[in-house]
């Protein structure tokens, strides 16, 4: 007996040395995995170059801009008449100079300094080191010290953010303590212009303020939301926990109403302008009248199936209609609210440039005064997303546009004449030649010089590194001036470029455009689990650089997945028709069916796809259709994320979103109860993560709550992860966005289970 314990005991020791460090490299493992999914998503970090910031100069055509690390920078001076580039400074002689003034060697190797302001007639420049501010004569590199106030300390006083520069560049126009203030671009000195702001009855720049031609008056908006319902926002970290009441709007209740004015900043008067009988409208400001006689704005109905073009007298506060748009669906998604915005006008101010989808594309159209069509200006399957600039002199009107070709989600530039004659595409390249803002580089886009005379190029896409060139207005290369060097994104990151893949739609003939991810070490042998990337408005990156939510698909691919994004039917881009397919049939003009045919379509040619172990990820606009993809194909989708979603339930959405698609809810009611995803939890047979931030004002915590509710009614199993006193993009703590992150990859870890290896 005594013999068999001791065999056991031994059998049980040997367990131990044995099992003990499998444990300990499981554990390594964990953490090497999680490390390298977060060094992915600083994708970034790892590309040099590739990336521009032209400073122009008096002459409206050079520029200087700064290139490499802080360690070694070089700044650089282009002419684009001489196509030149050279070095700005004599960087040794520089160096000694600073040395001389300093008493000791400036840091770095190159010049110590990466900004700088002309001075002179660009003549000097001043810069600052060590915390003083110095001027530097170019004809002899002599150094001394910058008067106080400095010309960098002025600039301190300069706009910031959402603030306004009138056009004689001297005062500031700013919105604090719900009040209008100016401050001066001379000494940084303040005015209050308005005192009767309140909180939730204030003053605001959210509608875009505008600055008279001769900067005498502002158009800027006034908002009242003291109607509106209040939403909680617990604040449960405090002791005892507090409640903040937000103004919240929701379908049926009273929105906020917005009203116009037209303030004289000499005499501080109030002049509010007639914006019609319209009940509860946007606003959005356009553009004074280049002779400043009058103010054109645009006012959408409560639907947002109708928006009018008005002009208002700057004197009088009257009004008048120019041109009315309608349609019957909603312009919610369509490129006319999303990028346009704005009027252009052109010559001498006696007609304007509109977009206008009456053709079922987004295109330019010629006005007079009066709102008469003189002409439709651009044609064809494309969509006009931005006017970029318009040369008066030269007759040429330069934007950018997508949505048709064999790659119609890239962006390029095109002018036409005013005689809507002469369209020319000036961007070469098969690639992304501007990006439309979110978490994207703002620089990656065209950049005119002032002149109008050259641009700058700055394109990529998912597998060409950015590069940089500089082109005459007519789209003639000069050089290029910069190109993005991804050595140790390679070497580091072991990345490889994502695969381009067409599928059709779930209608068997529209082509549907996505890109697919794989693991670095991909084996052709292997079978993958599969993640979808969901959003519901538009989700195929085009660009190299693009945002952090697009790298979570390289991050989760880098894990052992195979990850793939895909645009569905109903986002823009590629015209009305793609848009609207879904208008009555899906939720608020999306369906998941395309998604679903997407990945049969792709395991069709692709073995490696293991279609037993799919999952699905969506943030915010992407939440919805990753509950979507969980309760309405259930056998589809196994393992779903579903973060902050919006509009769970329609009665509680944001805004008026709903109503544009369902009208007022006391007047459809069965269609918002069709409308709520909470009459789907029966179907959800995978498992599903939910993610909310509790003190997210755009998407309400209550959504997820309810949605959490329905399922214990239901009795289905959920996970459920809570960031106390976050917002709703997860940056009011350092810590919660690596959390998100690697609570994202814990969890399709755990049950997609990848290859360990």
């Amino acid at each position: 007996m005594n013999k068999q314990i001791r065999i056991i005991f031994a059998l049980l020791v040997t367990s131990l040395i044995v099992v003990t460090p499998l444990v300990k490299a499981q554990e390594t493992t964990q953490s090497e995995r999680e490390e390298l999914y977060l060094r992915y998503m600083r994708f970034r970090s790892y590309i040099k170059g590739g990336i521009i910031e032209p400073h122009w100069m008096e002459d409206g055509n050079s520029f200087w801009f700064s290139e490499d690390s802080p360690e070694n920078t070089v700044i650089y001076l282009v002419d684009p008449t001489a196509n030149k580039k050279t070095e700005l400074f004599e960087t040794v002689r520089l160096r000694k100079a600073i040395a001389d003034v300093l008493g000791h060697e400036p840091p770095y190797k190159g010049v110590p300094f990466s900004k700088f302001i002309f001075l002179k007639g660009e003549k000097a420049v001043e810069f600052n080191i060590e915390d003083k501010d110095f001027i530097l004569e170019l004809n002899n590199y002599s150094i001394s010290e910058a008067p106080k106030p400095s010309a960098r300390e002025k600039r301190l006083w300069g706009p910031k953010g959402n603030e306004v520069l009138s056009p004689d560049g001297r005062w500031i126009a700013t919105v604090k303590d719900y009040n209008l203030w100016l401050r001066s671009t001379s000494d940084g000195s303040e005015v209050q212009i308005t005192k009767d702001g309140i909180k939730d009855y204030e003053w605001t720049f959210r509608y875009r303020p505008v600055w008279s031609p001769d900067g005498s008056k502002l158009a800027i908006g006034k908002v009242d939301r003291l109607k509106v319902p209040k939403m909680p926002i617990i604040h449960w970290l405090k002791t005892p926990e507090e409640v903040e009441w937000i103004p919240f709007e929701r379908p049926g209740f009273p929105r906020r109403r917005y009203e116009l004015f037209i303030l004289d900043i000499h005499t501080e008067d109030q002049l509010q302008v007639n914006i019609g009988e319209e009940s509860d409208p946007w606003l959005l400001v356009s553009e004074w009248k280049p002779d400043g006689l009058e103010l054109f704005f645009w006012r959408v109905n409560r639907r947002a199936n109708r928006y009018v073009l008005m002009a208002a007298n700057p004197f009088n506060g009257s009004s008048r209609i120019v041109l009315t748009e309608k349609t019957q669906t909603n312009f919610l998604h369509s490129p006319i609210l999303w990028y346009w915005g704005g009027i252009n006008f052109i010559q001498d101010g006696k007609r304007f440039i509109h977009a206008s989808e009456a053709d079922g594309w987004n295109h330019l159209y010629l006005y007079d005064l009066d709102g008469r069509l003189i002409q439709q200006l651009t044609k064809g399957e494309l969509e006009v997303l931005w006017t970029v600039a318009i040369d008066n002199a030269s007759r040429w009107i330069y934007f950018i546009t997508c949505g048709s070709g064999e790659r119609p989600y890239d962006k390029h530039l095109y002018r036409i004449n005013f005689e809507g004659q002469k369209l020319e595409r000036l961007t070469e390249a098969s690639a992304n030649h501007w990006s439309t803002g979110g978490w994207s580089d703002p620089r990656q886009t065209i950049r005119f010089s002032p002149s109008k005379q050259f641009f700058l190029d700055t394109y990529s896409t998912m597998n060409q590194p950015t590069i940089v060139e500089l082109r005459k207005a007519d789209g003639k290369l000069l050089q290029t001036l910069s190109r993005a060097n991804i050595d140790a994104l390679e070497k580091e990151l072991k990345w490889s470029p994502p695969e381009e893949f067409i599928v059709k739609a779930a209608d068997g003939k529209t082509d549907l455009f996505g890109v697919l991810y794989k693991p670095y070490d991909f084996d052709l042998s292997k079978k993958y689990p599969v993640i979808e990337w969901i959003y519901s408005t538009n989700g195929v990156p085009r660009i190299f650089i693009s945002d952090p939510a697009f790298r979570h698909a390289q991050a989760l691919a880098r894990q052992g997945f195979i990850v793939f994004i895909v645009d569905g039917r109903g986002t823009f881009y590629r015209g009305k028709e793609f848009r609207e397919a879904f208008y009555e049939s899906g939720y608020q003009g999306f369906s998941i069916i395309d998604h679903v045919a997407t990945i049969k379509q792709l395991a069709q040619e692709r073995d490696y796809m293991d279609l037993s172990r799919v999952g699905v990820l969506g943030y915010s606009n992407g939440g919805i259709p990753a509950l979507l993809a969980m309760l309405q194909a259930p056998d589809v989708y196994h393992v779903g994320i579903a973060g902050a979603p919006v509009d769970v339930d329609p009665y509680t959405s944001m805004g008026n979103w709903m109503e544009a698609f369902y009208g007022l809810p006391q007047n459809n009611p069965e269609r918002y109860e069709k409308a709520s995803l909470l009459r789907l939890v029966k179907s959800l047979k995978g498992k599903l993560l939910l993610i909310h931030p509790t003190g997210d004002v755009a998407c309400p915590f209550s959504h997820t709550m309810k949605m959490v509710d329905a399922l214990i009614q239901a009795d289905k199993p959920y996970d459920l992860l809570i960031f106390p006193e976050e917002v709703h993009g997860l940056y009011r703590k350092p810590e919660s966005y690596k959390y998100y992150l690697l609570a994202i990859l814990r969890y399709f870890v755990e049950h997609l289970k990848p290859d360990n290896n």
